[in-house]
C-alpha cells in the first residue's frame, strides 16, 4: 500500500511578509510552492495538502466589518470555510495546471473540512491566534484607534499582530471522506486554516466562534489517516534553538522528549515555532514516523533525508 503524506503548508508559501497579498500574489507564491512539490506528485504516494489562512482570515474580517453597514454580518465559523474554498480553488487550479504541464496522472480536490471543538475550550475566551496583517510600532497607535474591540499582541520585536480564540482539534469529521478520496488517488486539499470549527449541541452541530490552529489540525488528521509522514513548511529551512541569539543552532533531528524539553524552556514561542513542534511531538507519539518541518525549496531534499529537521519518536 503506497504511503500517506500530509503536507502543511504555512503562510508564507501563500502570502509573502510586507505584501498586500492580491489574488495575483497569492497565486504566483503557491505556483512557487507547489512547483517544489513536484517530485512527491510524481511518486506514489498518496498526498493530503493542509493550509494556513492567516492572512486571509484576517482580511474577511475586515470586509466583513466595514460591510456591516449594508450586509449581515458572517461569523468567524462561515469566513472560514469562505477561505476554505477560496483557498481551495487556488491550490486545486495550480495542481491540475502542473500536473496537465507535466504529464502527471493525478487529479485533486478540495474537501471543506469541519473540525470538532469544544464549546467549553478554555481557549475560547483567551485569544491567542494571530490573524491578518502585521502592523508596525508606527501603525499600531493608530490602529488600536480604529479597531478597539481587537485584541492586539507584539508577535516579534516591533511587529503587532490581530489575536483570535483557538480552540484546541478534536476531531476531523470529514476525515472518512478525505480517506476515501486518498485510496482513489486524488491529492486532497483539505483542514484549511486548521479547519471550520464545530461543536455538537445535542444532534444539532454548530458553528464556534475561533481559528484552529492548522498545524495542531494537520497532526490530527495525519494520525487519523495513518500518514507515514507530516511535513510542515515553513518560512526556514530547519528548526533552531536561541533563534535569532548569539549561539543559535539548528537541528537536523530532535526527539520528541527533546522537543518537549525546548518548549519547556520556552525556545518555540507560541506565536511562530511553537504549535508546529507541539503538532509533530503529537504525530509521532502517536504512531507517525517522523514530522519534517523545511522549507517548500528544501522540501524534496528534507524527504530524502538530506535537509529539514527531523522529529522522531525517540
Amino acid at each position: 500500500m503506497p504511503d500517506t503524506l500530509v503536507i502543511a503548508l504555512g503562510g508564507n508559501a501563500i502570502t509573502r511578509p510586507g505584501e498586500p497579498g492580491t489574488i495575483p500574489q497569492q497565486f504566483a507564491h503557491t505556483t512557487e510552492t507547489m512547483e517544489c512539490l513536484l517530485p512527491l506528485f510524481r511518486g506514489g504516494d498518496r498526498i493530503v495538502i493542509t493550509h494556513g489562512n492567516g492572512p486571509q482570515i484576517g482580511n474577511i474580517l475586515i470586509r466583513v466589518e466595514e460591510g456591516e453597514r449594508r450586509v449581515p454580518r458572517l461569523p468567524l465559523d462561515t469566513c472560514v470555510s469562505d477561505s476554505q474554498g477560496g483557498m481551495g480553488y487556488m491550490i486545486q487550479r495550480i495542481a491540475f495546471e502542473l500536473f496537465r504541464r507535466e504529464n502527471i496522472r493525478r487529479t485533486a480536490a478540495t474537501v471543506i473540512t469541519q473540525v470538532l471543538v469544544s464549546e467549553n475550550d478554555p481557549e475560547l475566551v483567551h485569544p491567542v491566534k494571530p490573524i491578518g496583517s502585521y502592523y508596525s510600532s508606527e501603525e499600531i497607535g493608530r490602529i488600536r484607534v480604529e479597531k478597539p474591540h481587537w485584541n492586539l499582541e507584539e508577535v516579534e520585536p516591533g511587529r503587532w499582530r490581530r489575536l483570535v480564540a483557538s480552540p484546541r482539534p478534536l476531531r476531523i469529521l470529514e476525515e472518512e471522506a478525505i480517506a476515501c478520496l486518498l485510496a482513489a488517488g486524488v491529492v486532497v486539499i483539505a483542514c484549511g486554516g486548521g479547519g471550520i470549527p464545530v461543536a455538537w449541541e445535542g444532534d444539532r452541530l454548530v458553528g464556534v466562534e475561533g481559528v484552529i490552529d492548522k498545524d495542531l489540525a494537520s497532526s490530527l488528521l495525519a494520525c487519523g489517516l495513518r500518514a507515514r509522514r507530516l511535513i510542515i513548511l515553513t518560512s526556514v529551512e530547519r528548526v533552531a534553538v536561541r533563534y535569532g541569539r548569539p549561539g543559535e543552532r539548528r537541528l537536523d533531528t530532535l526527539s520528541a522528549a527533546e522537543a518537549r524539553a525546548h518548549l519547556a524552556a520556552g525556545e518555540f514561542p507560541p506565536g511562530s515555532m511553537g504549535p508546529k513542534i507541539e503538532a509533530a511531538v503529537e504525530f509521532v507519539e502517536s504512531g507517525g514516523e517522523e514530522c519534517i518541518i523545511t522549507s517548500a525549496a528544501q522540501v524534496a531534499r528534507a524527504v530524502g533525508g538530506r535537509a529539514g529537521t527531523h522529529i522522531v519518536a525517540s
